[in-house]
């Protein structure tokens, strides 16, 4: 992500002892760079306001399995993904405006102080490049079609360690798959917990957006 590169530029910055002093064009310059990085301060805070949310529904699905009747699963799992979505429509407006709001008193403080106003502009110079931009356009499109080969190709290998860890965990914890373990002690019984394997059993997150 864009706004973590420069982050980590005016970090290194700071660590060489590298100050400037402001002006207002250099205010100018930083509240432009802030500007085109607004995708990624909003992407960021999205990831923010999600993750208790993630969270959550992981947790809430080992649950599921273990203490809701197999009729009822299927039935509260819906109610669940709605609830969680619920929040995600609520609660990521709110951290993406606030993290709009203070990107120019945290982001653009930054840049004013650990860069000189030439290298804002050869900042902005490069992050307005056609070239530039159309490669940060096809990322996803990049990384897609490496994940899925990825996925495909170690998934052979992957799987069988997922399962041993799930297994040694079980066996260490003290419940024995199928042996219904997890309803009576509050536990998910082994294999009933959200997937562990993710992707390389093919299971997806259910869709908050």
């Amino acid at each position: 992500m864009r706004i973590k590169t420069l982050l980590l530029v005016a970090l290194l910055s700071a660590a060489f002892g590298v100050q400037a002093q402001s002006t207002p064009a250099k205010k100018e310059l930083a509240a432009r760079i802030v500007k085109l990085q607004m995708p990624g301060i909003e992407g960021l805070a999205r990831n923010l306001a999600e993750q208790p949310a993630a969270a959550l529904l992981e947790r809430a699905g080992q649950i599921l399995q273990a203490r809701v009747p197999p009729d009822r699963q299927e039935a509260v799992g819906k109610e669940i993904q709605a609830d969680v979505k619920k929040y995600v429509d609520e609660a990521v407006p709110i951290v993406r405006d606030r993290a709009a709001k203070l990107a120019p008193t945290t982001v653009g403080a930054v840049l004013e102080e650990k860069f000189t106003e030439d290298e804002l502009r050869q900042v902005i110079s490069v992050m307005e490049n056609p070239a530039w931009l159309k490669f940060q356009q096809l990322g996803p499109d990049m990384q897609k079609p490496l994940m899925e080969k990825l996925i495909a190709d170690s998934r052979a290998q992957i799987e069988p360690k997922i399962k041993a860890l799930e297994q040694s965990i079980a066996k260490r914890l003290g419940i024995q798959e199928g042996a219904g373990a997890g309803a009576s002690s509050g536990a998910p019984a082994a294999g009933s917990a959200v997937n562990p394997a993710g992707p390389f059993k093919g299971s997806k997150p259910p869709a908050t957006k």
